[in-house]
């Protein structure tokens, strides 16, 4: 086992992954900016380095600062958590050059996937279905124009280098797609230094649902299960439960197979997650059949998910510790041929944003009790006295709540919401006391529109 791990992230994650390092026995390294020397991660880490002002491109997007702290250190790894470095090749290549352990998936996996349209095309290849969309860049606006005209209205105007739900616009006709590529274009080029933009077939009502894929040291990729992740607001998840309700063990099986397929047509190590959309075929391409039975291919994420928690309990594994063992050449600690789902678990994730328009608001946490009781997991980064600054994502915690079966989680799930004390900061979770109490959430029949509805 990897004996000493660089953390090269901050808040929730970092304290989750360094509890797995620390109770692996492993030492567990944190670094941190300056705005957030008291959070408890830092505190919690075995050692913990300053490496640099709050702004992220000076401390957590600073390669020198974080490979010089893992130099003096003594680290023999890093984990990089999700957002990031977590999926810059470059880093994962400059880490391994360095002589250290990178725990992620290898470089040319995360190179092949980053671009959305090289992606799609890889996948097509292997035999994942994906949906009707341009094979290459739209080069300018008349190409855009004529793909749209193609593949039919309302179209999807994403950016290629795009990722988590930034960079898309939703065309309905030739005018409206006019202005959306301008937008996406302007605004690829600003934030990922890339322009390049895709035009996909847009479907109104679906449903986001993703599965946890491993690469295991020895080659194989394995699926665990899925997860229904339709709850968002502005493209981004604010739930997440494992198994989707939407999905029949038929389509399970079609869907993990698809999943295992992407991951082996790249060579895939460590964690990932193959994201698809959930088409009812009432609503499709094909018209005829039973619905809720389409999926296509959306995008492929080469790290550690915000909501991976759901997956560790339904499936019994600690990912993270699963993670170590593949960077480590270990096998893993589950039998890979007997994955099997039991009970159902859902994720709310706590933020520091208003319940109603979902707007952040930082500030000093006055209060802070977690809830606890059978079923219960909390997954925080801050405790009452911190401040939550505004200097990154409002994620202050995740409420994970399990049981034998959906009505059981949802139930704990809403005594889980009311006992959660939290003041200081605007908080989210009226949203999830509301959103327990709905009846489309609660028949299991949603779909990515559904906070649009209630709001």
């Amino acid at each position: 086992m990897i004996e000493s791990l660089l953390v090269a992230n901050r808040g929730e994650i970092a304290r989750r992954i360094i509890r797995t390092a620390r109770r692996l026995g492993v030492r567990a390294i944190a670094v941190h900016s300056e705005a957030d020397a008291g959070l408890p991660f830092v505190a919690e880490a075995d050692e913990a380095v300053c490496v640099g002002p709050a702004n992220p491109a000076q401390s957590y997007r600073n390669v020198e600062a974080i490979l010089a702290a893992a130099k003096s250190t003594g680290a023999q790894a890093i984990h990089p958590g999700y957002g990031f470095l977590s999926e810059n090749a470059d880093f994962a290549r400059t880490v391994e050059s360095s002589g250290l352990i990178w725990v992620g998936p290898g470089a040319d996996a995360i190179t092949a996937m980053g671009d959305k349209i090289n992606a799609r095309n890889l996948m097509a290849a292997a035999g994942v279905p994906v949906a009707p969309g341009t094979t290459d860049p739209a080069a300018d606006l008349d190409a855009a124009v004529a793909a749209a005209a193609e593949i039919g209205y309302p179209v999807m105007v994403k950016a290629a280098a795009g990722g988590g739900g930034m960079g898309m616009g939703v065309a309905n006709d030739e005018a409206a797609l006019r202005t959306e590529y301008d937008k996406v274009r302007s605004f690829a080029e600003r934030m990922f230094g890339d322009g390049s933009v895709l035009i996909e077939r847009y479907f109104p009502r679906v449903r986001h649902v993703e599965v946890q894929i491993l690469g295991l040291a020895d080659g194989r990729v394995v699926a665990l299960g899925e997860r229904e992740c339709s709850v968002q607001r502005r493209n981004q998840k604010l739930v997440e439960e494992s198994p989707s309700p939407a999905v029949s063990p038929e389509l399970r099986e079609r869907f993990l197979a698809a999943a295992v397929r992407a991951g082996e047509a790249v060579g895939y190590r460590n964690a990932g997650t193959v994201e698809c959309l959930l088409v009812p075929r009432e609503r499709g391409l094909t018209g005829d059949g039973p619905a809720s039975e389409e999926f296509f291919f959306l995008e492929m994420n080469t790290r550690l998910q915000v909501e991976h928690p759901v997956t560790e309990l339904v499936y019994g594994v600690d990912l993270v510790e699963e993670q170590l063992r593949v960077a480590a050449g270990l096998a893993p600690t589950f039998d890979p041929d007997a994955l099997a789902p039991r009970g159902h678990a859902i994720e709310l994730r706590i933020n520091a944003e208003d319940p109603k328009r979902f707007l952040p608001g930082p500030g000093v946490i006055t209060a802070w009790t977690e809830p606890t009781g059978d079923g219960v997991r909390v997954d925080s980064g801050y405790v009452a006295g911190n401040t939550v600054t505004p200097f990154y994502d409002s994620l202050m915690a995740k409420l994970i709540v399990s049981g034998a079966t959906r009505a059981e989680a949802i139930e704990r799930a809403r005594a889980a919401v009311a006992a959660f004390e939290l003041t200081g900061p605007k908080c989210n979770l009226p949203f999830f006391a509301e959103l327990l109490e709905n009846d489309e959430f609660l028949s299991g029949d949603y779909d990515t529109g559904i906070v649009s509805r209630m709001r």
